[in-house]
């Protein structure tokens, strides 16, 4: 009985330490945008936003075509602009200042 507890409760743990790295934050596609896409956009990261609404950016996102769009608003990103690895943070940015949020990033 003893086993099973320790062995619940690290699995537990683990679940838990694995979903808080594993999510995506707003704060870092802020950063991420400010490095990465300002200079080849040409605007800031309120503007970038703005051009979708959060449902918009929502469904861009669910059909996987996030890094298709940012190319298509910003022609000169490149490939190293637009890693994989970005993606849910730009998403989780992006949503959270969309044209409809009321919100206004700092960038």
């Amino acid at each position: 009985m003893n086993k099973l507890l320790k062995l619940a409760l690290v699995g537990a743990i683990t679940l838990g330490l694995s979903a808080t790295v594993a999510s995506a934050n707003v704060a870092k596609g802020q950063k991420l945008y400010s490095k990465k896409l300002k200079k080849p956009c040409g605007f800031t990261g309120a503007k970038m936003a703005s051009k979708h609404t959060q449902n918009e950016w929502e469904a861009i996102n669910n059909k996987g075509e996030l890094a298709k769009e940012i190319k298509t608003i910003c022609p000169k990103a490149d490939d190293g602009d637009v890693k994989e690895s970005y993606l849910p943070h730009f998403y989780d940015f992006f949503y959270e200042y969309a044209s409809d949020s009321g919100n206004v990033p700092s960038c």
